[in-house]
């Protein structure tokens, strides 16, 4: 009955805060939304390529053109002067202008990503257009077959973003809402003052970790059926192997909270710290892209961190029905920096 009353205690505390409860709840909609309409349509974002309009048009220039949307590029006919200005503003990975009795394709330092990969597709759809005019026979090119890493069926790019962002509510979690809270409890005197009271430590501790976990389970729930009713995506797999996965991100994540927590003295001090562990995280886990073209060095230091294997897990059970056969070395350094970071958070929690 005390560690009922505490565990409502903790949800009425926190469904006062309605800042918090956006960015737990209503944020990862938002972003799912956000990304899913853009790039609902494909597997990201489609490449783009500016055509400049030659002053006479000839039947080579209707040629490439019809090539170029073969190939499903997102062709943009602009003016010399148009497709200059948008160039000089950095808005352009690749520009292909006439030059002679032909073409040059200008590309973008600084969207190299984008523009070489739209590059490879402007000369193929040069040879083609050439071909074409000459009435001799095409290119043969390589069959493509889109398809998820588990064959299970062909995603997009929403399938990929939503075990993503599960993963990141759980960082998210365990470091601010845990961390934090913990962390201004302790400099607001609350830490001191349960200490004399005839609450056991066990059930504060218990409660906070029972609240967030069911405040997981509704994060995912939400996420779930936004997926599901607005993108028609839906779980794969084991649903038990999808909530065993969860639970375990949730343990460690939870402990990384409680760790760090206790490195700090003040909610600004803990910011710094949790931010810097966050951030990298975020970035370099697979949540939002794939670091397929990072060097191998940072790929494999990626893996070791438990953000990466943990959505890899996620990814193989939701979008492929897979099992957890193949992951259980990820899934064992998810579960060594939770039994870590709980140990280190046991050695150094303190009251006041």
């Amino acid at each position: 009955m005390m560690l009922w009353r505490q565990f409502a205690m903790e949800w009425r505390l926190y469904s006062r805060d309605r800042v918090a409860m956006f960015w737990t709840l209503a944020f990862p909609v938002v972003l799912l939304l956000g990304f899913g309409t853009m790039f609902r349509d494909s597997g990201g974002p489609k490449l783009s390529v500016v055509r400049v309009l030659t002053p006479a048009p000839t039947a080579r220039d209707a040629a490439f053109d019809q090539a170029l949307t073969d190939q499903q590029l997102n062709v943009q006919l602009l003016s010399k002067a148009e497709a200059e200005a948008r160039w000089s503003r950095g808005e352009t990975a690749a520009q292909v202008e006439p030059s002679g009795d032909g073409y040059r394709l200008r590309l973008n330092s600084y969207l190299m990503a984008q523009g070489g990969a739209a590059a490879g597709l402007v000369n193929q759809a040069w040879l083609v257009a050439q071909a074409r005019l000459s009435g001799g026979p095409e290119p043969l090119r390589i069959p493509v077959q889109v398809e998820s890493p588990g064959h299970r069926r062909a995603t997009n790019y929403v399938s990929f973003l939503l075990p993503g962002l599960l993963g990141l509510n759980l960082v998210s979690m365990g470091l601010f809402s845990v961390g934090m809270v913990n962390v201004s409890y302790r400099e607001k005197g609350k830490f001191r003052r349960l200490a004399v009271t005839p609450l056991p430590k066990w059930i504060f501790l218990l409660g906070q970790v029972l609240h967030r976990l069911t405040l997981t389970i509704l994060q995912a729930a939400i996420l779930l059926l936004v997926g599901r009713l607005v993108f028609g995506i839906q779980n794969q797999g084991s649903f038990s192997l999808l909530l065993l996965v969860m639970a375990l991100g949730t343990g460690c994540f939870m402990a990384f909270g409680f760790a760090l927590c206790s490195f700090a003295d003040t909610s600004e001090g803990y910011a710094a710290i949790s931010n810097l562990v966050f951030l990298p995280l975020m970035l370099l886990s697979g949540v939002y892209f794939t670091l397929d073209s990072a060097p191998g060095w940072l790929q494999h230091t990626v893996a070791l961190l438990p953000l990466a294997p943990f959505i890899r897990a996620l990814r193989a059970v939701f979008n492929d029905g897979a099992s957890l056969a193949g992951h259980g070395l990820g899934l064992g350094i998810v579960a060594a920096w939770g039994f870590a970071a709980f140990l280190l958070a046991l050695r150094r929690f303190r009251w006041s």
